[in-house]
């Protein structure tokens, strides 16, 4: 499908400002970034230019002792700048500068967020899983919800989402796992997610994180939520698990995707042409796996997702023998339209089935 510049421009604003503006970008930065945006060229670059308003304010804070305002402006110019790459892949060399300042201006908010984010750096197949570990404050051995994001999204942006099981009395543990953001540079996704969940446990066991933290829960965002069910099929140390939007086969799912969704996956999953990416879609699936998710599932889906149709969750909760599907007739792709209706029930069953 070919596609002319300016519509992959209203098409990444059509379907992704609510994720957006619901993830912490402000609604007036995003407007005034569309309208002077004519060329899919320009997106990235002017997103560039947004953060670097944001990351100059930051400073500018910090140099007067203003940690409060200094914290606010430098997450602001992260999720610019994640937002002017995240399925942008014009100029690999912008793509790049903006995915690596994306990580290190957020680096500088972590310690002074309410409450404060520990970086981890989990070893793993030669490198790292990278996350943000976040403790709710005055909670003695609080659960632990691991936040994995899907195929475009990163630990950056799971700040709102952590808030949601933090007021809740749960630490969270956000990650980029392969092909994920800061891991995108080293590996492609992959649908074996118990090889990743299981060594990021046994780190936690290691450093004696385990005896501080409750039971733990997994809650998975879009293609998180084919990970999630995957990982915990094998992994009995994960008690709960919620899938946000997620398919049951990507394969299937293929045609109907948008063009940059496609690229998005020619990309992470390092595929040389379209053709191969739509092979390995094939391999991102639940398939004989749920029987095996004796885990609490909760499955939750919007009726308007242009992605995933809403078959797909209907077929993972059909499939998972201790399932939950909740299905929001208003709902897009993550329920983004309506956060303010998903965020509080998921965030709620995780702390009932984590007790």
């Amino acid at each position: 499908m070919t596609v002319d510049t300016p519509n992959r421009v209203q098409m990444a604003a059509g379907h992704w400002r609510p994720r957006f503006v619901a993830n912490g970008i402000d609604v007036n930065d995003f407007e005034t970034v569309l309208a002077k945006t004519t060329e899919w060229a320009d997106w990235g670059p002017n997103w560039r230019d947004a953060g670097a308003v944001h990351e100059q304010l930051g400073r500018d804070a910090e140099e007067h002792g203003h940690t409060v305002s200094a914290t606010a402006a430098y997450q602001r110019a992260a999720w610019c700048y994640h937002l002017g790459k995240f399925l942008w892949f014009e100029d690999p060399q912008v793509h790049a500068h903006l995915r690596d300042r994306a990580v290190a201006v957020y680096r500088k908010a972590l310690a002074h967020l309410e409450p404060p984010a520990e970086r981890l750096e989990v070893p793993f197949e030669g490198h790292v899983i990278p996350g943000h570990l976040r403790r709710p404050s005055g909670v003695e051995r609080p659960p632990l919800v691991l936040i994995v994001p899907g195929l475009d999204s990163s630990k950056e942006e799971m700040f709102t989402i952590e808030d949601e099981f933090l007021r809740r009395g749960m630490a969270t543990l956000s990650i980029d796992g392969p092909g994920q953001s800061e891991n995108s540079v080293h590996f492609a996704i992959r649908p074996n997610w118990e090889t990743v969940i299981t060594p990021l446990l046994d780190h936690l066991e290691s450093l004696g994180l385990d005896g501080e933290f409750g039971r733990v829960g997994l809650m998975g965002i879009s293609m998180g939520a084919i990970y999630g069910p995957r990982a915990a099929a094998y992994e009995p140390r994960l008690a709960a698990v919620v899938g946000l939007a997620g398919p049951y086969n990507l394969g299937d799912c293929w045609d109907a995707l948008n063009p940059l969704t496609r690229g998005g996956y020619i990309f992470y999953t390092k595929s040389a042409d379209e053709a191969e990416a739509r092979q390995k879609a094939y391999t991102l699936n639940l398939e004989g796996i749920l029987d095996r998710v004796t885990q609490p599932l909760l499955v939750i889906h919007g009726a308007r997702d242009r992605l995933f149709p809403p078959d797909q969750a209907e077929r993972i909760a059909r499939e998972a023998p201790n399932s939950t599907l909740v299905m929001y007739p208003d709902g897009n792709h993550v329920c983004n339209n309506i956060a303010y209706k998903y965020r509080p029930l998921m965030a709620d069953w995780m702390s009932e089935n984590l007790r």
